[in-house]
């Protein structure tokens, strides 16, 4: 095979070393990698920071002018940002730690040596592959406050009770139905930590006389700090970028309220939506999303920072427990 070669200063070939052909190779294969991160991540990055400092509305660029910081100051002011980043922090106090001990729950139970536990794991799996739009109109079924069959269960007992699961707890249901479609992700990374933890251990503590539930204290939550720790970040992040779920409520008619979803789940990544593409503010709009992520980076910093006192790790001199 010829080898790759290149001219001299006298114009006579000059074969490649072994490690320059490496690096040759290594960047051809990540170059489509690498031109799909500039191209649709780095680039869109940069233009939508500087559109945020301009009035670009998305009709043209005839009437564009730079504004400075006035979108980040005109966020400051609008009441209806401060109302959505309180009902975002809501939100997130309600779906995340629930999320979390559902999910562990569930694949703690089926960790255990009970009959039929794979059929139980690909059912609670399933929700987590189901489309999200096809699931919302399986639960409006549900929590319809005119015909939902919960309903129905209730007037068996209270007659005459109608409660709008989707318009007066709306936050409720859509954490329901939120925890619902994601819990089978949760399952299988719980589990999967689950089966990690040495039996040795285990052993060791029985057969010390630890009961089951100080071998939960002392040796499964403490060897599952790790994936606790991951699970809370991920949800942490997801809380504050929920759009899909309000919005297709809406839309699919589950909230009877038009075409704004009720004030309850009127989450901060709605009121962007409604700023970008609904009254076409683009460079207000790009100004909000950059809010947000500069208030995500340090809400997961501080998370970061706290992992030092709770998190396990065999690493000296690091983690809450070594």
């Amino acid at each position: 095979m010829a080898q790759p070669a290149a001219l001299g200063r006298r114009g006579t070939p000059r074969v490649l070393k072994r490690s320059q052909r490496q690096t040759i190779t290594f960047f051809m294969f990540i170059a489509p990698w690498l031109i799909g991160l500039v191209c649709l991540g780095i680039i869109p990055l940069v233009v939508g920071f500087l559109s945020s400092l301009t009035n670009y509305d998305g009709l043209g660029l005839d009437r564009l002018r730079f504004v400075g910081m006035e979108n980040y100051a005109r966020a400051f002011s609008d009441q209806d940002v401060g109302f959505s980043i309180k009902r975002t922090l809501v939100w997130g106090a309600l779906n995340v730690p629930l999320y979390l001990i559902i999910s562990f729950s569930l694949a703690l139970m089926l960790n255990q040596a009970i009959k039929g536990r794979g059929f139980f794991r690909t059912v609670f799996y399933l929700p987590s592959i189901v489309p999200l739009s096809a699931a919302l109109i399986a639960w409006k079924v549900i929590l319809d406050k005119n015909v939902g069959l919960l309903n129905a269960l209730i007037d068996k007992f209270r007659p005459g009770t109608a409660i709008g699961w989707l318009s007066d707890y709306s936050l409720q249901g859509m954490a329901a139905i939120s925890i619902w479609a994601g819990l089978g992700v949760g399952m299988v990374i719980f589990l999967a930590a689950l089966q990690g933890i040495p039996d040795e251990l285990i052993e060791a503590a029985r057969i010390d006389g630890a009961s089951s539930f100080r071998v939960m204290l002392h040796i499964t939550l403490p060897l599952l700090t790790p994936v606790i720790f991951l699970q809370l970040v991920m949800g942490l992040i997801n809380s504050f970028q929920q759009l899909n779920l309000p919005l297709l409520l809406t839309q699919i008619g589950l909230t009877s309220q038009g075409a704004v979803p009720p004030r309850p789940i009127y989450l901060y990544m709605i009121h962007t939506y409604e700023q970008i593409f609904t009254k076409r503010l683009y460079g207000y709009g790009n100004a909000l999303l950059w809010m947000l992520f500069v208030a995500v980076l340090l809400l997961t910093g501080i998370v970061f920072w706290t992992q030092r006192y709770w998190v396990y790790t065999e690493q000296p001199g690091e983690g809450g427990q070594r």
